[in-house]
């Protein structure tokens, strides 16, 4: 199959890979050159623009960093949806609020073809080993022709509901992606500073309610000081804007939600924006005038 893929950061680069892998043809475009070529060495054809890759591919994914670059790429003057014909399928992967994924649903139909909102969860090792979590909201009938393509990238494949459902399920996984990172920042300190042996408070404590695969994530990188990025403070930090923004448009109030986003927003001023999750223990280790390890 003639497939797209544009975005090739962390996580769309290892993803084109399998569906070059998987013997499909793919055209790739991105903003900077090198990741196009790495892939163009793997078999894939580069294209300039999102309007070339439009024009060559039956069904073109796309995973951004943001908002205002997925209008971009589907609403520009060079962009997928003014060059898009009829029966052509595109796929999101970026995390962006509902009224943006709705709105390249209706424009893409109004154009004769078809979108899936498809976020996913597992962060840049899940895509590696194509063992993603692919959230989907779209019609069946898209959803039914996609899914062969989804199981090349991911293991957790589910068909949410209609257009915005599956970036409705994204929000919600990061609203507690974001709370439970906080909290498990937090508790570490306080149970190192109060004498306790992290890798002790993860063996007992993960035993219990109080366990969590957030607790399961942090201690070992912790324990390495390894706060190299795998997902970023500033991804989250983001998020938190989106989903705080909708829950305002929704009338629900997410106390939780805003509290986590003053600590990652805090963690981001503190210089630890690019650090991964875990790095957040160091704003509170700061605090507490301790180094947990």
């Amino acid at each position: 199959m003639r497939l797209g893929f544009i975005g090739l950061g962390l996580m769309g680069k290892p993803m084109a890979r399998h569906l070059i892998a998987a013997g499909h043809s793919l055209y790739v475009q991105n903003r900077s050159r090198p990741a196009v070529d790495d892939l163009v060495v793997a078999g894939a054809v580069a294209a300039r623009t999102p309007r070339e890759v439009a024009r060559q591919a039956e069904v073109i994914f796309t995973c951004l960093p943001n908002t205002e670059q997925v209008e971009r790429v589907y609403f520009g003057e060079e962009g997928l949806v003014p060059h898009l014909d009829p029966g052509r399928l595109l796929v999101d992967h970026s995390t962006v609020g509902l009224e943006t994924s709705r709105r390249c649903a209706d424009e893409a139909r109004r154009r004769g073809g078809e979108f899936l909102d498809a976020p996913v969860s597992g962060g840049p090792a899940g895509a590696s080993a194509a063992t993603l979590t692919i959230m989907v909201g779209g019609s069946a009938e898209a959803f039914s022709r996609a899914e062969p393509l989804f199981r090349i990238l991911g293991k957790n494949i589910r068909h949410c509901g209609p257009s915005g459902a599956g970036s409705a399920i994204k929000l919600v996984n990061q609203l507690l992606v974001a709370i439970n990172m906080a909290g498990v920042a937090e508790a570490l300190v306080f149970g190192a500073r109060a004498g306790a042996d992290i890798g002790t408070i993860l063996a007992v404590v993960g035993t219990g309610f109080g366990g969590s695969r957030m607790l399961e994530r942090t201690v070992p990188l912790v324990e390495k000081r390894n706060f190299a990025a795998g997902t970023a403070v500033n991804l989250i930090l983001k998020d938190l804007g989106l989903i705080n923004h909708l829950a305002t448009d929704l009338g629900v109030r997410l106390d939780m939600a805003r509290r986590a986003q003053e600590v990652f927003q805090a963690g981001a001023d503190d210089g630890m924006g690019g650090d991964d999750l875990a790095g957040l223990v160091r704003r509170y280790e700061r605090a507490a005038k301790i180094e947990v390890s």
